[in-house]
């Protein structure tokens, strides 16, 4: 039997178009597969993401009424004479007149020091003024004893001691190491509390804490600043700290 041979390449051809057609669409099959997958990911990744973003910035304050524990009080005083000597002499008597006082009042003496001097002289018609200024410093930690000094202070006026510019005393708070930790909790409390306002407001709920700054410490008067004329500084002080915290939102 003889078989012909066009029939023969006809059906070899078209079994091979099959099988090609069979593997271009199981290529594309599973290239389709692949590329719904990555979309999944891809767009769960972004998901994760944006999810990850969404947070809230806040700042936390804190404040705390101190006493302050240290006292410097400068004290200026000047001699004036028509010779060098005898204003030393005028300078030299004001501060025995000083140390005087404060003895009385019970300040130890070395809390109050001498804190450098000042020689200066004019001439007006002839006449030459030698000028010898000085200070003495107190430095006490007994803050008590040193209003009742500040408040007497006229005392050493009538004792002849002219007090010059620059004279004045001033309180400091030195303890702010034993509060900061406290502090620093309450504005970082104070700054959970705003952004949980801010989440129930937005339907969401505070997570973690994702970064934190601390801002500086500012110790101030407690009742605003002291200036004018008979006008002092006081023990009284307000610590303040201001913390910015950003937190996840859930």
């Amino acid at each position: 039997m003889t078989v012909d041979s066009s029939e023969e390449t006809e059906g070899a051809m078209k079994a091979r178009g099959d099988s090609t057609m069979r593997r271009w669409l199981g290529s594309a099959a599973i290239l389709a597969v692949g590329i719904m997958a990555g979309g999944f990911v891809l767009g769960d990744g972004l998901v994760r993401m944006k999810a990850a973003e969404r947070s809230v910035t806040v700042r936390g304050l804190a404040e705390r009424d101190v006493v302050a524990d240290l006292a410097t009080w400068t004290i200026s005083y000047a001699g004036i004479a028509g010779d060098l000597a005898g204003a030393q002499a005028a300078a030299d008597r004001d501060a025995a007149a000083i140390r005087s006082f404060f003895k009385e009042l019970g300040f130890p003496d070395n809390e109050l020091t001498p804190a450098g001097v000042n020689v200066s002289s004019y001439t007006n018609d002839g006449i030459t003024r030698y000028t010898v200024q000085q200070r003495m410093v107190l430095r006490t930690r007994d803050i008590k004893r040193a209003q009742e000094a500040s408040r007497r202070q006229v005392e050493l006026v009538r004792r002849g001691v002219v007090l010059e510019d620059g004279s004045g005393i001033n309180y400091t708070f030195t303890g702010l190491n034993a509060v900061k930790p406290d502090m620093v909790a309450e504005a970082t409390k104070d700054a959970r509390a705003s952004a949980e306002q801010f989440a129930k407001d937005s339907g969401a709920a505070v997570g973690s804490i994702r970064q934190a700054t601390q801002g500086y410490f500012s110790i101030e008067a407690r009742d605003g600043e002291a200036g004018g004329w008979g006008v002092g500084d006081t023990p009284y002080k307000k610590v303040r700290v201001v913390t910015t915290v950003d937190f996840a939102l859930e």
